[in-house]
């Protein structure tokens, strides 16, 4: 009996500690993010695709296209400056584990290799989303729309990873996009596809 009641204690300790840390993790993102507008504009611009794909006039397609191209500057940009900023936080709070699941003080108690660094993630993500935007690969525009999805939920994924865990994140990439992450890490360009994987170990 003292056993059980042991073990319910470390395991409402372990709750308590693991959900105060997520908060603390939530909060510094949120205080990161909170003065761009990059989950507004990565959701304009994932339905202005949706839109475009549908629209079967081809003026009318011409005019949406021209306004996703602008809403693909603004996000690129906003999220640059966002990597570039975030380059700025302690490597200790940057530290993530690489676990499916979350456990308090990883970063103390996890080896180096065990985990990765957010704001090299973060800045895998700049290139990638710039890249297409530049369209360096030189692929049609149904093509690039679709990479471009692929590198911004990506990144979405990697948000929820950092805040909550690898196991929520991809539990939120398939609830919100009915998407597995092997198809969005598949989709990705070749070059934001190897740089993650090399930092995170997926």
């Amino acid at each position: 009996m003292e056993l059980l009641l042991l073990i319910a204690l470390l395991a409402i300790a372990f709750q308590i500690l693991k959900t105060r840390e997520q908060r603390q993790r939530i909060a510094l993102l949120g205080q990161a993010l909170g003065k761009y507008q990059i989950e507004q504009l990565m959701e304009n611009l994932t339905e202005g695709y949706m839109r475009w794909l549908d629209e079967q006039d081809a003026e009318r397609k011409a005019q949406i296209w021209g306004v996703l191209e602008g809403t693909e500057q603004a996000l690129a940009g906003q999220f640059s400056s966002f990597a570039r900023e975030f380059q700025q936080t302690p490597a200790p709070l940057a530290q993530v584990s690489k676990l499916s699941f979350a456990i308090p003080f990883a970063q103390q108690l996890l080896p180096g290799w065990r985990l990765f660094d957010a704001r090299k993630a973060f800045a895998i993500h700049a290139r990638g989303i710039e890249a297409n935007l530049q369209n360096v690969m030189g692929l049609n525009p149904k093509a690039r729309a679709f990479m471009m999805t692929a590198e911004l939920y990506l990144m979405q994924h990697t948000c929820h990873w950092f805040c909550r865990s690898r196991a929520v994140a991809n539990a939120r990439l398939m609830a919100r996009h009915q998407t597995h992450f092997a198809q969005v890490l598949e989709a990705v360009s070749p070059q934001t596809r190897e740089a993650y994987r090399a930092l995170t170990g997926v």
